[in-house]
């Protein structure tokens, strides 16, 4: 049976059917239908173009070559779809592309003419053919302190008058999405400004989208490039995630790397570009979320889905993008992330309950110190609360005060600061159910003493009966977490353990009803997975320094089910070693780390193993601590009068004037030889915890 059932060869003529110029000259789009019927010529096919893209109706493929200036046609091309590089579903842009199965903007270079092939059921074959030339156009990048250097779209010759409609704006930026735009890995410099112009053309003229669909573009020389129009510093909502848009930030890296490394410039750059935005959201780039759907192939509206903070397309569509050779080191990318600009805060939170206290907390990348700093309208500080990181926890009592527009600001010296403001807090304001927060948002009821439970936290605004019920994933009542009860305004806890609840994602739900009638709820999903069964490491106190003793990290686990496992090395919070990343069946696990990491090796100090297992349901936790100590003890022998200094805790053993005599210290320190008036020989061997030895001898 063949495969490939029509080639229609298409070569340049003059004239252009429906021309739209566009960038000021510098870039236009053609379209064509192309006859599906008959092997005959396509009249009319521009003069030159530099992208592709192709749309049609059915089930079926399409192949495209391109012919160079010199006549040649060059390789066959997949016009690939990416159905799920799309706006989300409902906010009217992209109508015009609904329906079609789309093709990626393929940059061909170069071109006068092209032809097809089709394999199966394909109709309405439409093409567009963008020109773009390479022209001088200097990239001017912008930077400032904590930004990497961005080319603006006036950088890059962006047409302003393309827009159709005014940038949307999400609440916060919870994650980022990584792309790749499908296309050659060979582009000059000045051809990377090319296609970018082109795809901005395509997107809008013929997607039919507000603007380019991606809020950042890297390429292979390592240059950043501002994507849609709103702000680079501000929550614009793409058009690259269909279903999750809202929330995320869209980063593409302009080249195909299926089974292509990224460049190492690209790489580098892409990691000082989410370094500093997932910074400006306060998102730790090795965290997880739970993103609802908007709804795409993938994943149905209303599905909440659990996502990696820097993750790929792939994970919220059916699509390879970005590539395998790029999805694959999005673990390491996130690593090197988090290591750029340190110190970092992370997930601020407020909980204002109107009449009771105000609870401000947050987490820093490394035990520093914190301020909160509340003050009026005017700027004069109303409080302060002060500590030590790595978590920021404070409380304040706005009853105290009789100020309206209250501000607040978390601060961490060198870090970015967060601030808000928590508006008019006197009691008496309607009924409402606000910050509720489960943490976990994953448990494992499985009796090993971690994520076993979820502490459910929320605030009500008045006095109100308040209950909480669990439903499963279509709705139905599973049970009573909490019954009606009478509870004050201010912030309040409960406690779910989950028991008697197979695995899978469940919806808790707060409801509130004042004494006048009026009812809200809220509600929040919550996953219970027991995959990750009980975990162990040994040995405590690691040693790797090739005496064949404790050389080697042996951190122990149960899995209950297949899952994708990631064992992460951290030190102070900050990624230190992703020792392994991949999946692995169910049974018992044993992964080993030699205290090698990305550059050199770990350096001796206390460090945390993290674990963890993610399964159909989501993904599930446990972090186990560890000691790193390769150098043995340093001893020193002081003679009036006779005593021992070692520079740790250690046994040590010593023959002093042929008496042997055994000896303890619980940290560095002295020890004194007893009984002796005059050493005559001695020798000395001392060992520590992690089983580093050291010797003293001396006639």
């Amino acid at each position: 049976m063949k495969s490939l059932l029509l080639v229609l060869a298409i070569s340049a003529a003059a004239g252009l059917t429906l021309p739209v110029a566009a960038l000021a000259g510098i870039a236009s789009i053609t379209f064509r239908d192309v006859p599906l019927h008959g092997e005959r010529a396509l009249a009319g096919t521009p003069g030159r173009f530099d992208l592709v893209g192709l749309r049609w109706h059915g089930s079926g493929s399409v192949l495209f070559s391109v012919r160079a200036p010199d006549g040649r046609f060059g390789p066959w091309l997949d016009a690939t779809t990416e159905e799920e590089d799309q706006p989300d579903t409902g906010s009217g842009e992209g109508a015009a592309s609904r329906g079609w199965r789309v093709g990626n903007p393929t940059w061909v270079g170069p071109a006068n003419g092209i032809r097809y092939r089709i394999a199966g059921r394909v109709t309405d074959l439409r093409a567009s053919f963008v020109r773009s030339p390479e022209l001088w156009i200097p990239l001017r990048a912008v930077a400032a302190a904590g930004l990497p250097s961005i080319v603006p779209r006036s950088g890059w010759g962006a047409d302003e008058s393309l827009r159709r409609n005014e940038p949307q704006y999400a609440s916060s930026v919870r994650f980022a999405i990584l792309h790749h735009t499908a296309g050659p890995n060979s582009y000059s410099p000045s051809q990377a400004a090319a296609i970018m112009r082109a795809i901005q053309i395509y997107h809008v003229k013929s997607n039919g989208w507000n603007d380019i669909g991606y809020n950042f573009l890297v390429d292979r020389y390592g240059t950043v490039y501002e994507g849609r129009y709103g702000g680079i510093d501000r929550n614009v909502i793409g058009a690259h995630a269909l279903g999750f848009n809202t929330g995320s930030v869209g980063v593409a890296v302009i080249g195909t790397f299926q089974s292509s490394a990224i460049p190492a410039a690209a790489e580098a750059s892409l990691e000082k570009l989410l370094a500093w935005r997932l910074d400006l959201a306060h998102v730790d780039p090795l965290s997880t979320v739970t993103a609802i759907s908007g709804g795409s192939e993938r994943y149905p509206a209303g599905s909440p889905v659990f996502l990696r903070a820097v993750s790929g397309h792939r994970d919220t569509g059916l699509t390879a993008c970005p590539g395998d050779l790029l999805y694959a080191q999005l673990g390491a990318i996130a690593g090197k992330t988090l290591e750029i600009g340190l110190p970092k805060l992370y997930e601020p939170k407020v909980t204002e309950g109107i009449g009771g206290l105000v609870r401000f907390r947050a987490r820093v990348s490394a035990p520093l110190p914190w301020k909160v700093v509340v003050t009026d309208s005017l700027g004069q500080e109303l409080a302060a609360g002060v500590g030590l990181g790595p978590t920021v926890d404070w409380s304040w009592d706005p009853s105290l005060v009789a100020a309206t527009g209250i501000r607040w600001r978390i601060e961490v010296a060198g870090a970015t600061p967060v601030a808000g403001t928590l508006g008019k807090t006197t009691s008496g304001g309607p009924l409402a159910i606000t910050e509720l927060i489960a943490d976990p948002e994953t448990i494992s009821p499985n009796d090993d003493g971690v994520a076993d439970s979820s502490t459910i936290t929320y605030t009500t605004t008045a006095t109100a009966a308040v209950a909480a019920t669990l439903l499963d994933p279509t709705g139905i009542q599973l049970a009573e977490i909490l019954p009606s009860t009478r509870l004050a305004a201010g912030e309040h806890t409960l406690s779910f353990d989950g028991l008697g609840q197979p695995d899978g994602l469940y919806t808790v739900v707060v409801s509130a009803a004042d004494p006048a009638g009026i009812s809200v709820s809220q509600q929040l999903q919550i996953a219970i997975t027991r995959t990750l069964g009980s975990a162990s490491l040994t040995p405590a106190v690691f040693t790797p320094n090739g005496d064949g003793q404790a050389d080697e990290l042996r951190v122990t686990f149960q899995l209950a089910a297949p899952a994708t496992v990631r064992l992460r090395v951290l030190r102070d919070g900050k990624w230190v070693a992703t020792p392994f990343v991949g999946p692995l069946p169910a049974g018992l696990q044993t992964i080993s780390w030699d205290g090698a990491k990305r550059v050199g090796v770990a350096r001796d100090g206390s460090y945390t193993a993290v674990i963890e297992a993610t399964d159909t349901v989501g993904t599930a936790s446990i972090s186990l601590p560890f000691l790193k100590d390769t150098r043995a003890p340093a001893i020193r022998l002081y003679s009036r009068p006779p005593r021992l200094w070692l520079s740790e805790a250690a046994t040590v053993t010593v023959r002093v004037n042929g008496s042997l005599r055994r000896l303890e210290t619980s940290g560095p320190g002295y020890l004194a030889l007893s009984g002796i008036t005059r050493v005559r020989s001695i020798a000395i061997v001392a060992r520590d915890a992690a089983g580093n030895r050291s010797a003293f001898r001396r006639p």
